[in-house]
């Protein structure tokens, strides 16, 4: 069975907006916004399990649940993808990052597992390893900065549609502790409503 469908772009609702945007010389736009993490941080603490990764799958299950942020361009073709996968930067102990790709998984305890042994053997590797596979979501995180906004280095390559996501420190509001989270994505894809409906559920993952 295919992991993907052929969107029928000239009967798509969104047919002229996909044209209007997909030549632009940059047609991402970033939206950041404070996500509440008081309920995932304290289960992080009393489970002992990786805040950054749990967050990771919180956000990455919202993903497979918005079909906006799983299509791509490929070949001027519009793909929906059934599944996609994190793609994740993680920090060496030179201060110098690599490039992890971890398997999407909707059990948190299986997904973290692995996705931690995927991050050790990919910090071992003597080389920084870019993605060319476009099934996936890439995530980084910024925890020293309680960001307000953020921007991602770009090559102007025609057709790039991969969701940016970005996570900052988390920080206490009025009793809460809250998170600056940047989502960047292809406005030929995605809009405003599709973002306000991921940071939604995103939240709603959050306060399992």
């Amino acid at each position: 069975m295919s992991n993907y469908k052929i969107i029928d772009i000239e009967k798509w609702n969104r047919k002229d907006h996909f044209h209007f945007f997909k030549d632009f010389d940059d047609p991402f736009f970033n939206v950041t916004a404070n996500v509440d993490v008081t309920q995932l941080l304290k289960k992080s603490r009393q489970e002992k399990f990786s805040f950054f990764l749990a967050s990771v799958h919180c956000a990455q299950v919202a993903i497979q649940q918005i079909e906006s942020f799983r299509y791509r361009i490929i070949d001027d073709q519009v793909i929906c993808y059934h599944d996609v996968h994190p793609g994740t930067t993680a920090l060496g102990k030179d201060k110098v990052f690599k490039y992890a790709y971890l398997t999407h998984n909707s059990d948190r305890q299986d997904f973290i597992a692995q996705a931690a042994k995927d991050i050790r053997e990919q910090l071992a590797h003597p080389a920084l390893v870019p993605s060319n596979g476009v099934d996936r979501v890439y995530y980084s995180t910024m925890p020293w900065v309680s960001f307000t906004s953020f921007k991602h280095a770009r090559n102007a390559t025609e057709g790039d549609s991969i969701p940016r996501i970005v996570f900052g420190k988390y920080f206490e509001e009025n009793g809460k502790q809250k998170m600056p989270v940047s989502v960047e994505v292809n406005h030929a894809l995605v809009d405003g409503y599709h973002v306000g409906q991921y940071f939604e559920t995103f939240q709603g993952l959050l306060d399992l």
